[in-house]
């Protein structure tokens, strides 16, 4: 396949989903992965789609109907100084002594590092963040019991009936946030994040600003219900006017602290 097939090819998946890794297309075209960090380089440089860690990602538009959940281990590796500089500012409102429950998905995994040796009690059903903080941290660890659900990476079991303790915050990620408030596409994730809510005093929601333009298709969690908000400054005008016509208090984070 000629460079040119190859871009066009690139160009028309971008239409159907966001991103694509590199790996990925290195397999696709069975080609270097010289050659394809050269042929992200061009369509990046031709304005076609946007050069992100990892791979390459479809330039802002139209919000989405559809969002597209990616492998944890690729999704861990976009938008990470946005997801550190979140990480940051959720970090200032953790209390010392206290027990949190912290979700899967990435940018809570990147917070969940963040906190690994805080004075707190981490519950967690995430098995890449469990793992990370059994090895790296010092904090008080306990993880949920269940079936390994490999994608989104966590333990849960939906016919347990309670869980023996209550938690001081709940920090929870999102696939998609609307006007409604969070979204998803994955029904276990939406049980899942109501029945931690339920044992948590506040819910803080951690998403980086492209999850504003996804569109998944089921609310997860009604804006009502949400504490608190942290997202990073590539937050739009419309998307900050939306949030606070919902009455969400919400904080920004400033990405190069998040680089520094």
């Amino acid at each position: 396949m000629s460079e040119t097939q190859r871009h066009q090819t690139i160009t028309d998946l971008l239409t159907e989903r966001a991103f694509a890794s590199a790996k990925e297309l290195q397999v696709m075209f069975n080609v270097s992965a010289a050659t394809i960090r050269r042929d992200i380089d061009k369509l990046h440089e031709a304005g076609v789609a946007q050069k992100v860690h990892g791979g390459i990602a479809a330039l802002d538009g139209p919000p989405r109907q559809r969002a597209v959940s990616l492998p944890f281990i690729e999704n861990r590796d976009i938008a990470v100084g946005a997801k550190t500089a979140i990480a940051h500012e959720a970090g200032k409102l953790v209390r010392d002594g206290s027990l949190i429950i912290v979700h899967g998905g990435s940018t809570c995994f990147h917070f969940g590092r963040h906190i690994a040796n805080r004075n707190v009690r981490v519950f967690t059903n995430s098995m890449p963040l469990a793992g990370y903080l059994s090895e790296h941290g010092t904090c008080q660890l306990t993880v949920g019991g269940g079936d390994l659900h490999r994608e989104p990476g966590i333990l849960y079991d939906p016919a347990r009936g309670s869980y023996e303790f209550y938690a001081s915050q709940f920090f929870v990620g999102s696939l998609g946030v609307s006007s409604e408030g969070l979204l998803e596409s994955h029904p276990l994730l939406v049980r899942f994040i109501n029945d931690m809510c339920d044992l948590s005093n506040e819910i803080i929601v951690l998403v980086d600003s492209r999850k504003f333009r996804e569109r998944p298709p089921k609310l997860a969690l009604p804006f009502a219900r949400v504490t608190r908000l942290i997202t990073d400054d590539g937050l739009s005008d419309r998307d900050a006017a939306m949030l606070e016509d919902q009455g969400v208090s919400f904080t920004v984070a400033q990405t190069r602290l998040g680089a520094a």
